[in-house]
């Protein structure tokens, strides 16, 4: 059972716009149906810095935010019986209640039974388990990594090999699992096809894997960023091209590259202008657009009616399409037995205290990760205490 109130590190925002803090939060224990879990590791995601921004309109300071993490488990609360202490785990931004309809339909993973509570930045009961100087401290995406204690709702917890390195598989809580599923579920990506991937950040490397994976014959890396596509290329891509070296859009540029479009391409960026261009690119008759990347609040997608009247199809994803518990054991396994690249998404370690240098990082467009202490860093980056 759960003990007492748990004094640690946490890198609070305390408003938008501004820098984290490094602060002593207090913890308390699980209440029913919780668990308080002593995170190891985490990783920065582009998701922390659009809320941190204060674009986010479900943004609530302040604010203990990270949702890529894994550690172990210290306590549970009543009614608690998957877990108990010690197991290994990785805290889940989608939860899998496995009793709403969402969770009973094999059609979607977006379980909704903490949906309203999470977005508010609260505990299924409607408050804190954080508190710091005497002040309430909201919760984020239903895990906050960003304390070296957290509690999170049991229904948002994957217990997953003990002897991963969880410095390494807590990418698989949002990015790496986000882009892979988005290729293997969403698209269901099929030998010998041609994709095109626009964004090549963590997530656009991600997919390239997944497609890889999935055994198609092309794939195209699309980046403004020419430092990328060795990376990509080492990922799985075929070749790499820079809408910046045509005078033409880039869609335009893809139709005629492929013979009348790609057959799946992937938005990873965020940018409805991008988006709109993805699903140009793909093939009439066929073609299949996912979109992964999060636009801004308030932005809308278009495109001609036509493209979608003459056979394309226009779909989105969120983390991968993955049913969260179940699944991301899976994805572990198949890092463990090295069906799935994990490690070559970290480039930089950085001690949890040099979480905002990993912002930093992140926005540089480096993939940096947090060393002993704990791990945050570019969409491929993490901090660990």
């Amino acid at each position: 059972m759960a003990s007492g109130v748990i004094k640690c590190k946490a890198a609070v925002a305390w408003e938008a716009g501004k820098p984290l803090s490094i602060e002593e939060v207090e913890v308390a224990p699980p209440k029913a149906h919780e668990v308080r879990i002593k995170v190891v590791a985490t990783a920065v995601c582009h998701t922390d810095a659009y809320t941190l921004s204060g674009a986010d309109p479900e943004g609530c300071f302040p604010v203990i935010l990270g949702h890529e993490g894994a550690g172990i488990v210290e306590s549970v609360g009543e009614g608690v019986t998957k877990l108990k202490p010690g197991d290994t785990v990785i805290p889940l931004y989608i939860p899998q209640c496995g009793e709403c309809k969402f969770c009973l339909n094999p059609k979607t993973n977006l379980c909704q039974k903490i949906r309203v509570t999470q977005g508010k930045g609260l505990m299924p009961d409607a408050t804190s388990r954080f508190t710091c100087k005497g002040k309430q401290i909201y919760h984020f995406m239903g895990t906050s990594t960003f304390s070296e204690y957290t509690v999170v709702a049991d229904i948002s917890v994957a217990k997953i090999d003990a002897a991963a390195p969880l410095d390494k598989v807590c990418l698989l809580g949002c990015g790496i699992s986000t882009g892979y599923g988005a290729a293997i579920n969403t698209a269901k990506v099929e030998p010998g096809s041609t994709c095109a991937v626009f964004g090549l950040g963590g997530v656009g490397l991600a997919v390239i894997m997944g497609c890889k994976v999935a055994g198609a014959s092309r794939i195209i890396g699309v980046d403004l960023n020419k430092d990328k596509f060795a990376k990509a290329k080492e990922f799985g891509a075929t070749e790499c091209i820079n809408p910046q070296d045509f005078k033409k859009p880039i869609q335009e540029v893809l139709v005629e590259l492929t013979d009348g479009g790609v057959d799946y391409s992937f938005e990873c960026i965020g940018n409805v202008g991008v988006m709109r261009a993805a699903l140009e690119s793909c093939h009439k008759g066929w073609g299949v657009s996912v979109i992964v990347g999060v636009a801004a609040a308030g932005q809308e997608i278009s495109t001609r009616p036509f493209q979608l009247v003459t056979g394309r199809t226009w779909k989105g994803t969120a983390f991968g399409g993955w049913k969260s518990v179940e699944s991301v054991p899976k994805l572990v396994a198949e890092y463990m037995s090295k069906k799935i690249k994990v490690d070559e998404f970290v480039t930089h370690t950085l001690p949890f205290d040099k979480i905002n240098e990993a912002f930093q990082l992140m926005h540089a467009g480096k993939r940096s990760q947090l060393p002993k202490g704990r791990v945050a860093g570019a969409k491929s980056s993490r901090a660990f205490w």
